[in-house]
């Protein structure tokens, strides 16, 4: 059987993305940038606040800007409480995924050209797209059902693909105009989203039911159908359908939830890394042969309760990266309080570093650093890949989350 071939999200230069955007605008008629037009950052998603702070990619990590990511929010929360059904379920995400908070902005990329911030907003169940210079908003597109979720962009930078959590679907989207370019159905509650190397194929990660409390392992049937969908981007239909049920079986792991989380793969795009809810640890995944090779418990912090009921959305580690040659990953643990580099050949940890409830995990510009957000401190901390210590820690706003490179204009300054 042919597998799809997969890759994790790179880190690309900001000279590549200025060559991929001067091909995509001159086929389009508009002017093309200069190779030194764009600048490459970082931008950190603050998902109670509804704000996106701007840091430098690598090396200090400067904040260069903030951005308003709802400008809107009247109109939005007015339309929201004239309709007792979206009424419910914004309440519902506050209250269940969203901790007490609305949930503003959760996944982001750039367009090609550096000259808008398309963004997912879970509570207002749409992706905007921002003038990144104004700060205004360019469009907007309501997805199926009553929350958006993560995201994934495509290797050209031109489509966007958005989890629509609570009508199992996955909208495709024009990047640049926000016109749905195709959709497919996933499993419940579909997440992780990522494109293959060539933009043929996209995988999508369901999670399945994580905001109730029913956590005990007896109740597990009641999470629902959680799988990975992978579809054709062309036709939109379902090449292949993965449920690491049986996988983790296999391997002797049946007392693990079968519900992939934040996932990478390995440069050559042959083997899959992922954790999986309410575990402490990551699950390695061979392509090729269709089986789970290992499982690596990491270490538990003794103040961590194990009550299952206490993990945020049933997630006890949630955000995994990887060095740009494949050698380490980095881990983020999200209920043990502290990020670590593993040493990918051994699944050996390296120092544990302290960071307060950390909740995703992006390779910086560079490639020298993971940088993880700390939702329990509002800051990002950057992790260096050959020492496993600290290198950098910036302060941003109200519990970050997504972190994901970007471009902006090379003289950009925030509106």
């Amino acid at each position: 059987m042919c597998y799809p071939q997969v890759t994790r999200e790179p880190a690309v230069t900001s000279k590549l993305l200025a060559v991929v955007a001067a091909a995509t605008l001159g086929i389009s008629g508009l002017a093309t940038p200069s190779v030194s037009a764009l600048r490459e950052v970082m931008f950190v998603g603050n998902n109670w606040e509804g704000t996106v702070d701007v840091i430098q990619s690598s090396g200090s990590y400067t904040k260069i800007g903030r951005l308003n990511v709802v400008p809107d929010k009247q109109q939005r929360l007015t339309e929201i409480y004239l309709n007792p059904i979206k009424l419910a379920y914004f309440l519902g995400i506050r209250n269940g995924p969203g901790e007490g908070h609305d949930q503003l902005v959760d996944d982001m990329y750039t367009t090609p050209d550096g000259s808008a911030l398309v963004a997912s907003r879970p509570s207002f169940a749409d992706v905007v797209s921002l003038n990144l210079n104004t700060g205004a908003v360019n469009w907007r597109f309501p997805v199926s059902g009553y929350r958006a979720d993560h995201m994934a962009v495509s290797p050209d930078g031109n489509r966007v693909a958005v989890s629509a959590s609570t009508s199992n679907t996955v909208h495709v989207l024009n990047i640049n105009t926000g016109q749905q370019v195709g959709s497919f159905s996933a499993g419940d509650k579909p997440h992780e989203n990522v494109f293959s190397r060539d933009g043929r194929f996209l995988w999508n990660m369901s999670i399945g039911e994580v905001n109730t409390d029913l956590d005990d392992p007896i109740w597990d049937w009641t999470k629902g159908d959680r799988h990975i969908t992978v579809v054709d981007t062309q036709t939109f239909q379902t090449v292949r359908t993965i449920d690491m049920r049986s996988r983790l079986n296999a391997a002797g792991r049946s007392d693990l939830s079968n519900a992939v989380r934040p996932a990478v793969f390995t440069p050559d795009e042959k083997t899959l890394y992922f954790q999986v809810s309410f575990f402490n640890g990551v699950v390695e995944y061979d392509v090729a042969t269709d089986r789970v090779t290992r499982v690596k418990e990491l270490p538990k912090n003794p103040d961590t309760s194990d009550d299952r009921t206490t993990f945020v959305n049933d997630s006890r580690h949630h955000g995994l990266s990887m060095s740009p040659d494949g050698t380490k990953l980095c881990v983020a643990g999200t209920m043990d309080d502290y990020a670590t580099i593993v040493n990918r050949s051994t699944l050996q940890p390296g120092p544990l570093v302290e960071a307060s409830k950390p909740y995703w995990a992006t390779v910086s510009g560079d490639g020298h650093d993971c940088v993880i957000s700390e939702s329990g401190a509002d800051q990002v901390t950057a992790i260096s890949f050959a020492t496993g210590q600290r290198v950098a820690t910036v302060a941003v706003g109200d519990h970050p989350q997504r972190v994901r490179i970007g471009h902006v204009a090379a003289d950009w300054t925030a509106p």
